[in-house]
């Protein structure tokens, strides 16, 4: 996953067919917010994510304080999860454009084909919690 998540490489089609204004690269708050995203059923520590996005855990911590400061990022313990406040996400610049190259690299999730193959009782850890 982090060769789809780094903008070090792209595939030949995506160059031959993307203008240049598309392919700037995200700054490291965008990557960051758009792998939480990508990954919003989960959270993940600082250095999870920066793994994935090849980019420095400082630079990616930092990151991380500046979008919880905005209300996009939630910070519990040592982990890190996209917020819920889907208003929120959609008012951020850069979610558009980090969204769009997710989706691109990625593809668009289908959520009824997630559902079908959902377990029928919950998870254990959701059970402790109740």
């Amino acid at each position: 996953m982090t060769s789809l998540l780094s903008t070090i490489s792209i595939d030949r089609d995506t160059f031959e067919n993307t203008s240049e204004d598309e392919l700037a690269d995200l700054s490291v708050p965008d990557q960051a917010l758009g792998f939480l995203v990508a990954n919003e059923d989960r959270a993940f520590k600082a250095r999870e994510i920066a793994s994935q996005i090849d980019v420095d855990e400082g630079a990616v911590s930092t990151a991380l304080s500046r979008l919880k400061d905005r209300g996009l990022v939630e910070h519990k313990a040592t982990y890190w999860a996209v917020t819920d406040d889907a208003e929120r996400l959609e008012g951020y610049s850069g979610y558009e454009r980090a969204t769009a190259l997710f989706n691109d690299q990625l593809g668009t999730d289908d959520k009824e084909a997630w559902r079908e193959h959902a377990p029928q009782e919950p998870h254990p850890s959701v059970e402790d919690d109740q």
